[in-house]
């Protein structure tokens, strides 16, 4: 069986095509630039170079053709037929509390999110324009939403509510929901394997580290805290969000500089995080780079950022009572060394501790990692999350009838003989810049 899954941006669109049969991703790749003049594909097939290719994309509609056309290109595609595809699973970023598993789209499901867009206005009317020029290129599939908070629903209602007025959550849904659930699932899930512990009774710190941040406390392998709420603004210092400041600043800023409610929203998830802090960089390697040539915006950008993270594992630890592991995950998370070394720093006496020469040498979305000293008490983890796998699965459960939520579902990556065929295949190009990942690649227990 052939799965497409779709990850919808407002200018992007990831997607990945998985043969579950022979447990492979036959090609992934995404549309950038969407409704911008210079839209491009990126495409890779297995076995094949990397396919790049300009074309006018004004809107999602075009992407996805875009991507069918060149998924059954006879040189650079994947499949010899879009009816190939059996199924296509859609990442949908909230849900909202309507939702907390998996489930088949129908018109109905489609009027439920259009009904929640408020509550994610960047993410979800791109996710439901998606999903609608999906269903007109692939009418005759089932189509399944994948849901970013779905994951959440297990928090206890002391921690999801505000301290506002009980009518805002009554009345609106004002509450923390949480994000990057998919993630969540799959790391959690992955570290109890190599934890050799019953998931269900694991307790976890997952940070999920990249432009858009957010950090899980996991208590008997479901989720119990998480610091994104109602938006995905809250929480952790990002590439372009605040994260967690004081909410009179806004109202101030209104007063001082004339700003309007939507100026100020936009400067809170576009203009803020570590931009804000050096006023030119987003991407974190442009920021090591420049902390290490002695820029001191930069090297306030690395604190900030990782004494933000380093409070909510001191925080979430204490919550939790005993922590198993801490994992580290997306892209600053895999492949950002200072931010791990940093943010961990100094806990030492809580049994969290780092070993500094196995941190430098775990740069790999290849491989599982064990950074932590042998003498710490809480293994720390690098595990590479892979949310398309979760969307696949998902997928072809509702299909078949066999689906449920995850504490009553089985994946294939629970198992500690999992194996991930691509990224043993391409662990090799790691290995020869960074030799030292083969002494910390971790071992389930």
């Amino acid at each position: 069986m052939i799965i497409l899954t779709l990850n919808c941006g407002s200018s992007s669109l990831k997607y990945q095509i998985y043969d579950f049969d022979k447990q492979e991703v036959l090609a992934n790749g995404i549309v950038e630039r969407i409704g911008i003049e210079g839209s491009f594909i990126k495409h890779n097939a297995s076995g094949k170079e990397e396919y790049k290719l300009e074309h006018s994309c004004p809107t999602h509609k075009e992407a996805i053709d875009l991507i069918m056309k060149t998924l059954i290109d006879p040189v650079v595609g994947a499949i010899k037929s879009i009816d190939d595809i059996k199924a296509v699973g859609h990442r949908v970023v909230h849900g909202g509390e309507k939702f907390s598993k998996s489930i088949i789209i129908d018109d109905k499901i489609i009027e439920t999110f259009d009904s929640i867009q408020g509550l994610a206005p960047l993410h979800n009317p791109a996710n439901i324009i998606g999903i609608k020029a999906a269903q007109e290129e692939l009418p005759n599939v089932k189509h399944c939403a994948i849901m970013d908070t779905a994951w959440h629903q297990t928090m206890p209602q002391e921690v999801y509510l505000y301290a506002l007025p009980y009518e805002w959550y009554s009345k609106y849904g004002v509450r923390r929901y949480g994000f990057h659930g998919t993630s969540f699932l799959y790391t959690a899930k992955r570290a109890a394997a190599l934890l050799g512990k019953d998931p269900f009774k694991t307790n976890l710190i997952i940070a999920h580290i990249g432009n858009g941040s957010s950090i899980n406390a996991v208590k008997n392998g479901v989720s119990y805290d998480t610091s994104m709420g109602l938006t995905p603004l809250e929480g952790l210092i990002m590439g372009t969000r605040s994260g967690d400041h004081d909410p009179a600043i806004s109202f101030y800023m209104m007063r001082k500089a004339g700003l309007t409610p939507e100026q100020a929203e936009n400067a809170l998830n576009k203009k803020s995080g570590v931009l804000g802090i050096t006023e030119k960089w987003v991407d974190r390697r442009d920021i090591e780079i420049a902390a290490e040539e002695g820029n001191e915006r930069a090297i306030l950008a690395q604190k900030m950022e990782a004494y933000r993270i380093k409070k909510y594992i001191g925080s979430y630890a204490f919550a939790l009572g005993h922590v198993d592991a801490i994992v580290f995950t997306a892209g600053v998370g895999e492949r950002g060394p200072v931010t791990r070394m940093l943010a961990t720093s100094g806990l030492e006496e809580f049994g969290i501790k780092l070993d500094l020469e196995k941190n430098k040498s775990s740069m790999t979305r290849n491989a599982e990692t064990e950074i932590s000293a042998k003498d710490s008490k809480v293994k720390i983890f690098v595990i590479p999350t892979d949310e398309e796998l979760v969307m696949t699965e998902d997928t072809k459960a509702l299909l078949e009838g066999t689906y449920d939520v995850h504490t009553n579902f089985t994946y294939s990556f629970q198992s500690k003989d999992y194996v991930n065929k691509d990224r043993m295949k391409n662990i090799d190009k790691d290995l020869k810049k960074f030799p030292g990942i083969k002494d910390i690649i971790a071992k389930p227990l």
